[in-house]
């Protein structure tokens, strides 16, 4: 029996250190996890501060593999495997409250079929059909059955019910259907008037690499979890010959110095995106923006 470390919360943050949260943060590091209210509870400043202090690195969804490299009191040093990164080869680091983890055996059968998320947020509900926790778009959970209009699921925390209008059934974690540029920006339209999140990566806050990463995902596409990765990989395209669902980089410098952005080419000129802190995700046009100058890059990974 293989025992594999899987998070056991709807969504999981990945901290740069055990000591990075503050007391405000206590709904995000407990078990059961908050992570609305933490949003809600923030004030612009706060929010500000998970970038500017460094103190979040990435998000994990309920039922998501993290590699253990390291133990430290109640907290635990990870890897995400399902997020590539320049910053280990093996999957995106950080630190995670143990609380929020579970060891499990041979959680995900290879080849076994799967629940995906593609609501917005879904109700999980438990087998007598009582709603327990709020998940994200993109939680993937492994399928047991499906009978009329519901779903049965394992979970990190027993067996869970999901409504399948809420859910996409896929044979298995490889197969995922590899859809087109136009399919990334149409599920992307999905979370119009969501608030940024530095770090998030989930549908309760995504940043700009967040919103990008599980677009691509949710269409059969892994790519780099930060934009400074996402612009080295995919196929480059010419600024002159986008279409749409490329990403678009943006440099400081006026495009010269070093990436800090990416957002989704809308078609027509716009972009679609999650532009910062204290703004939502929008279409924008881009001409005659201080995007428009910083807009050094493009990839297509569709």
């Amino acid at each position: 029996m293989n025992n594999e470390w899987v998070v056991n919360v709807p969504v999981a943050t990945i901290w740069t250190l055990p000591s990075s949260p503050r007391p405000l943060d206590k709904k995000a590091i407990t078990n059961p996890v908050d992570i609305q209210g933490w949003i809600e509870g923030q004030s612009h400043g706060d929010l500000l501060e998970l970038h500017q202090a460094n103190l979040v690195q990435t998000q994990v969804l309920l039922g998501e593999k993290v590699q253990v490299l390291e133990e430290n009191a109640e907290w635990l040093k990870v890897l995400v495997p399902s997020q590539p990164s320049s910053k280990d080869k093996r999957g995106y680091p950080g630190w995670i409250p143990k609380g929020q983890l579970v060891q499990t055996a041979d959680w995900e059968v290879e080849n076994s079929a799967i629940a995906v998320v593609r609501s917005n947020k879904a109700e999980l509900y438990d087998v007598e059909q009582r709603g327990v926790a709020r998940l994200s778009f993109q939680t993937r959970l492994p399928l047991l059955r499906h009978e009329g209009e519901w779903v049965e699921v394992r979970t990190p925390i027993g067996l869970g019910m999901l409504k399948k209008i809420d859910v996409t059934l896929v044979n298995s974690q490889s197969e995922q259907t590899k859809r087109t540029g136009r399919d990334i920006v149409m599920e992307g339209k999905k979370f119009l008037h969501l608030p940024y999140l530095w770090g998030g990566m989930s549908s309760f806050g995504y940043d700009c690499s967040g919103f990008t990463y599980n677009m691509c995902k949710a269409n059969g596409y892994i790519i780099p979890r930060d934009a400074i990765d996402q612009a080295q990989a995919g196929v480059p395209v010419k600024l002159t010959e986008l279409e749409p669902g490329d990403l678009l980089f943006f440099a400081y410098e006026e495009g010269k110095g070093k990436i800090h952005h990416v957002g989704i080419y809308y078609g027509d000129g716009k972009m679609l995106h999650s532009p910062k802190t204290g703004k939502a995700i929008e279409i924008i046009e881009l001409k005659d923006t201080f995007y428009e100058k910083e807009l050094c890059a493009a990839r297509r990974y569709w």
